[in-house]
Formats: C-alpha cells, structure tokens, sequence
C-alpha cells in the first residue's frame, strides 16, 4: 500500500478546514479537473478550482469526515466517506475517486455522493 491517498486526504481535509487558496492549490495538478458530482462538469485548474471551492465552501468546524481506505496505487485512490453537518442534519456518504501525477497532486478528483435519509 502507497498510503498515498491517506495523505492525500488529511491534506484535503486541512484544506477543507482552512479554505485556503494555498492549501487548495497544493491538492492538484495545474491542469486538475474537480467533479463536486458524478455528473457535472469539471472544474479545471487552479484558477477554477479555487474559485468554485470558495463559492461552495464550508466554513471551518461546520463538518465531521471519517474515511476508509479502498483502493490505494500510486495512480489511483479511492475512498469511502461520511461527511456529516451537525447543524444541517445531513449526512452524505461518499465515494472519492482520485487519480494521482506523479507528485503525488491529483490529475483528475471526482466526489461521488449521496444525501443519506
């Protein structure tokens, strides 16, 4: 095991926390494409990213996250996810699918999700 996507998601989660540009950036790869959905199209480099990132973001303790490993190559990672907001009610059970450069920075990051009854 590459332990490659563990990291890769306490450094999500940091960025998750913090909303900052910096730490958002330093998840992808400059041509990156984000999919906050299976289905929708891509948020695609940095620029974008941020941007989008920011405009949706939550704000810092608003979140519970656990998460377990499924797959972990040094291209490939995927996670199951429980993202869980308190003050909302929800629950969300998710599936992350990162693809990896070389680096370590996701080429390619899609959120599969689904709102828990």
């Amino acid at each position: 095991m590459t332990e490659r996507i563990a990291s890769w998601i306490e450094d999500y989660r940091r960025a998750w926390e913090s909303n900052d540009p910096a730490d958002i950036v330093a998840l992808f790869t400059d041509d990156a494409e984000y999919r906050d959905g299976p289905s929708t199209p891509p948020w695609v480099g940095h620029d974008e990213i941020v941007e989008k990132w920011l405009a949706a973001r939550d704000e810092p303790g608003d979140t519970t996250f656990t998460w377990q490993v499924l797959v972990d190559t040094p291209e490939l990672g995927v996670a199951q996810c429980v993202s869980e907001y308190p003050k909302l009610s929800k629950i969300y059970d998710n599936l992350w699918v990162v693809r990896f450069a070389a680096d370590g920075r996701a080429s390619s990051f899609t959120d599969w999700f689904v709102l828990r009854d």
